[in-house]
């Protein structure tokens, strides 16, 4: 091989194995139809960062499937809270005030999850749901994110106060933006140009008390 075959071969090489190692752009997967809705969920949280972050990657831009994904989110938080809790309580077994108020922290999450349960009955699948049962879906969002400012109130040491709320911060603070979101749903229906009414009346009066009612 001579010497100008050898160069040309030598440069095809470099050139192969150049682009083998390339990596392709990064296509953006938030579109600009799904930001517009994450951005008019979020434009009523206080906490919009979170809820952004949240929402990023759901794919739909369909704003049922966005508040309920919130939703979903507080719920597995609160599930995660109940797990750290029964993790730490062994580490503080020979202390009453602290166990006491584990135990008390485990029962107001359990009454969260019952009160998800409920949720899930009113918000339905679509707006329509969630727009009929809106008094009732606000104010079990509410309960939920109650449960866990009581759990917290309760633990007047610096300390097990910290590591709780550690444990248990995200599912209070992923419930407060379903809070907001549904004591702002009037402006997120105007921000979809959404002509449904929220039903300020309470549709849940028939439901059967929680499981906690029975249990705790």
């Amino acid at each position: 091989m001579n010497t100008p075959i050898k160069l040309a071969f030598l440069i095809l090489c470099i050139a192969l194995t150049a682009t083998a190692f390339v990596v392709p752009p990064k296509r953006d997967a938030v579109s600009p139809n799904h930001q517009k809705a994450v951005d008019g969920i979020c434009s009523v949280v206080q906490d919009k960062r979170l809820c952004s972050i949240t929402l990023r990657n759901v794919p739909s831009d369909d704003p049922a499937v966005l508040v309920r994904y919130l939703a979903t989110a507080a719920e597995a938080s609160v599930k995660k809270g109940l797990k750290f809790l029964a993790g730490i309580k062994p580490k503080y077994k020979g202390n009453a005030f602290a166990t006491t108020c584990i135990t008390g922290c485990e029962k107001q999450l359990h009454n969260a999850l019952d009160d998800f349960a409920d949720f899930w009955k009113a918000a339905g699948k679509n707006l329509t749901s969630m727009a009929e049962n809106y008094f009732t879906c606000k104010k079990k969002m509410t309960s939920i994110f109650t449960y866990h400012s009581t759990c917290l109130d309760d633990i007047y040491d610096k300390t097990l106060h910290k590591v709780v709320e550690g444990g248990i911060g995200l599912g209070k603070r992923m419930s407060g933006e379903s809070v907001d979101v549904f004591a702002g749903m009037g402006k997120v229906f105007n921000t979809f140009n959404i002509k449904t009414k929220l039903n300020q009346k309470d549709t849940d009066t028939l439901l059967p008390p929680p499981l906690s009612f029975y249990y705790y």
